[in-house]
């Protein structure tokens, strides 16, 4: 039986990595540290790209277990069709959630507030004074909540919002309150100042903010995507953005990255970061922990958690 671990950081860097296992690092180098036949376990480089973080599994003919280091999983997706059956896929769960839900208010609030605005101000030495809108009294609409949305909320919870909506695959109870399916999300667009797409890109997201549903939110409101770039119809943004009628925030974009000329880098009431919600001094910490607690599960052959598939199931 194969032992071989692959892992984007020195075996040295981890304190409580299970012993017996055979540690190879493996950060998207063009070469592979080993033989890909060896390995057992993968830990996917983060943010890679789909390129590199397939080019193994055509190879990996023992791999028992692949772990991402981001909560999406659809940039290793392409390359599950050469693995075996029975293989375990298992995302960042619990990595992300405070870097991002962190990022989403900031892009409220320096959406919300003009920041931007003041930022360019400040370039030219223009003292750019006047009423901006506050996050108090909105209505704010979080579109996947998972356990990034349930973050996001958590941290929206001090700003007196008037309400909070939350919306996931399925209906369910939470203590903050109830969850609404998919399926309502049309009736529950208009009512939203704030609207935070917080969902894994899937064929049932994918494009979900098109034109339907840019056109269902109020005048003024705010869009804001710390998603995947895809799950917002890029036309259909750039048309409501031109026409003034909302405004948006985009850590994330399609295309991605996004290229020089592209219409989006100066649409107008649009604020970009370029995909910064996982990386940040949080990440690596999180991730290490999840790694050891994976690997020790592994090594004692115990079930794995965060496991979002099983090839050939």
């Amino acid at each position: 039986m194969t032992s071989d671990v692959w892992l984007p950081f020195g075996a040295d860097e981890i304190d409580g990595l299970p012993e017996g296992l055979d540690y190879r690092f493996w950060n998207g180098d063009q070469d592979f540290p080993a033989d890909p036949a060896e390995c057992a376990f993968y830990v996917v480089p983060y943010m890679k790209g789909t390129e590199v973080s397939v080019r193994p599994l055509p190879h990996m003919s023992s791999v028992q277990a692949l772990q991402t280091l981001s909560a999406g999983i659809d940039h290793v997706e392409p390359g599950l069709r050469h693995l075996r059956p029975g293989v375990r896929l298992c995302n960042a769960r619990g990595v992300h959630e405070a870097s991002t839900a962190e990022l989403t208010l900031a892009l409220v609030l320096a959406s919300l507030r003009g920041i931007p605005d003041f930022v360019r101000g400040q370039d030219r030495e223009e003292w750019r004074s006047g009423f901006r809108p506050a996050l108090a009294d909105k209505s704010v609409l979080i579109v996947g909540y998972g356990s990034i949305g349930a973050a996001i909320e958590d941290r929206l919870a001090p700003f007196e919002l008037a309400r909070v909506a939350r919306v996931a695959r399925s209906a369910r109870t939470t203590e903050r309150g109830p969850v609404h399916p998919l399926t309502e999300l049309p009736a529950l667009l208009p009512e939203a100042d704030v609207v935070i797409l917080s969902t894994p890109l899937n064929d049932t997201t994918r494009g979900l903010a098109g034109a339907d549903f840019l056109a269902r939110m109020k005048d003024g409101a705010l869009l804001v995507n710390v998603a995947r770039g895809p799950v917002v119809d890029t036309k259909a943004l750039l048309s409501e953005l031109e026409s003034g009628r909302i405004t948006a925030a985009l850590d994330v974009t399609d295309p991605e990255p996004l290229p020089p000329g592209h219409p989006l880098w100066h649409a107008p009431g649009l604020l970009i970061s370029p995909h910064v919600g996982g990386p940040t001094s949080a990440f690596l910490p999180r991730a290490k922990r999840l790694l050891v607690a994976q690997l020790n599960r592994f090594a004692r052959g115990e079930a794995l958690q965060n496991v979002v598939l099983t090839t050939g199931g």
